[in-house]
């Protein structure tokens, strides 16, 4: 179990040693005289906590703070006085000082004061490790791209992270990367350390658009919280706000929004007291916005205060130099969660994936691997492993004829094998054409040909 390092910086003795006896059984102590000795022991030691007097030989406690905090440590500081200097303490916590005691020191507030300095130096180190992590993640070199059209795409996003409030604007299909890409300009933005939230606009009822966005005061309406509730936009404070399917918001919220975007303030629902934050906007959408202007679904004036920086993301099925290295990035992600063992897709299971639409493009390919390596146990993906695409993919290139068409009762034995015979005939007999066709193999199809007595 881990045993917090406390630095106890005091010059009285009997102070130290009585500190040292109470504090030894549940943590490792030091004890450091004067500020001098304190500042030299942090530059070798790491500590989790430091006790540390205001009234000290030398420097004192403000000053020996001052120099820990320029030696950026992340270290928890509780300061002790003889008596309430109101002033010095007011200057230690501006300084970051979790809390301080007045001497004679209360055992009963020490055990609290150091309990939850502890706590949330804890929860601190955590977050960072999280911010950290999703850093890593969402860092340029860590995203698959080889294809013109995405690595534009990211150089964009790069360019745009350096700017600390430029308003972004996604578009692209559905699946395409846009949150990735909006999560890529936060973590790579001076705003990493803040928060990054998201709502989408189009996965809440449009009545609750605005009390999500801005929040709401007591009794704002029937059935919010008896205490109100922070909207998306005073959450985000500091940090980005990230608009999903903007597309979807009513023309009343979008005139909110275009007041929010202009002046970063606003009013909760029922509020009077006018809220201002400092957000960065990205808002991403799978449709034209221009279009959308067209039909007069969304403002003209929103669309321009938007579209500062527009970054356009292609669909998979226009970057297929992307695919099989996004295939492979799956396959691992998914044998490590599922603990499988598939190392690889065979040639013809690419074939059906560089030859699939892939109307819901990277998230669609994702789920199909994740699908494929919970539900098969083998070394590599085949392409019998796909014949659900490939059911997509013979309705798109055949669709039945009326004779064919039907409700109940449908005979899937013969959807299969009227396909078949479509490709056979397509291709003018020829196997190998037939089965490009069809996106499966050679020998699948002369295996299917033979079991449904497809004869040339």
């Amino acid at each position: 179990m881990h045993r917090y390092k406390i630095l106890i910086t005091d010059d009285d003795r009997l102070l130290q040693e009585s500190l040292n006896d109470i504090l030894s059984e549940k943590f490792d102590t030091t004890i450091a005289p004067t500020g001098e000795t304190a500042v030299k022991y942090l530059k070798k030691h790491p500590v989790d906590l430091i006790l540390l007097d205001m009234k000290l030989p030398g420097i004192d406690g403000i000053e020996t703070l001052r120099l820990i905090r320029q030696m950026s440590l992340e270290v928890a500081v509780v300061m002790m006085t003889a008596y309430e200097d109101v002033k010095s303490v007011v200057t230690a916590m501006k300084m970051g000082a979790f809390d301080y005691l007045v001497k004679p020191l209360d055992i009963d507030e020490l055990d609290v004061i150091i309990d939850k300095a502890l706590e949330n130096l804890k929860l601190k180190r955590e977050l960072e490790e999280l911010r950290a992590q999703n850093a890593k993640a969402y860092d340029i070199d860590n995203i698959v791209c080889q294809s013109a059209g995405m690595k534009k795409a990211l150089k964009m996003a790069n360019t745009v992270a350096n700017s600390y409030d430029t308003t972004v604007l996604l578009e692209g299909e559905t699946g395409t990367g846009k949150e990735v890409i909006a999560k890529l300009v936060h973590y790579k933005s001076d705003r990493l350390s803040r928060p990054f939230i998201s709502i989408n606009c189009g996965a809440i009822s449009k009545d609750l658009v605005e009390s999500e966005l801005f929040g709401y005061e007591e009794g704002a309406f029937t059935g919010g919280l008896r205490a109100g509730k922070k909207g998306k936009c005073e959450l985000a404070d500091g940090g980005t706000l990230f608009l999903d399917e903007i597309s979807e918001l009513l023309p009343s919220s979008q005139v909110k929004l275009l007041r929010f975007l202009e002046e970063k303030e606003f009013y909760k629902v029922g509020g009077i007291e006018k809220i201002k934050v400092d957000v960065r906007v990205i808002a991403a959408t799978n449709q034209s916005l221009a279009e959308c202007i067209r039909t007069k679904t969304f403002r003209e004036d929103l669309y321009y205060r938007l579209n500062v920086a527009k970054i356009e993301l292609p669909p998979l099925r226009d970057r297929k130099e992307d695919i099989m290295p996004l295939a492979n990035l799956f396959l691992r992600k998914f044998n490590e969660t599922f603990g499988k063992k598939f190392q690889d897709l065979s040639k013809d299971a690419q074939n059906i994936f560089l030859h699939h639409r892939c109307e819901g493009n990277v998230r669609e390919l994702r789920n199909t691997i994740e699908r494929v390596v919970l539900m098969e146990n083998d070394k590599q993906i085949s392409a019998d492993h796909l014949w659900f695409l490939q059911s997509m993919r013979t309705k798109a290139l055949f669709p039945l004829d009326q004779n064919h068409q039907g409700g109940e009762g449908v005979d899937l034995t013969e959807i299969n094998k009227y396909h078949i015979m479509q490709a056979f005939q397509k291709s003018g007999g020829n196997k190998t054409r037939a089965a490009k066709l069809l996106g499966i193999s050679r020998a699948s199809l002369i295996y299917r040909l033979k079991k449904y007595q497809v004869t040339q």
